[in-house]
């Protein structure tokens, strides 16, 4: 089993607040290199959350 898997296994249930530390640690990054590289952080934001299911709702179709 990967890291990745490891980690997916302990947010089942708790999507949001993936979503939620995905969203700080990127605003974070973004703060600290004063907005230079943010299309990159949204870009791993946005992929994060996909990995984590933190895109979906409760019924499970992707937000839009």
């Amino acid at each position: 089993m990967s890291a990745m898997d490891k980690i997916k296994n302990m947010f089942k249930g708790h999507e949001g607040h993936a979503g939620k530390g995905v969203n700080k640690a990127g605003d974070k990054v973004d703060h600290r290199t004063k907005g230079k590289h943010r299309g990159h952080v949204d870009t791993a934001q946005d992929k994060l959350r996909q990995r984590f299911g933190a895109d979906r709702d409760q019924d499970g179709p992707p937000r839009t």
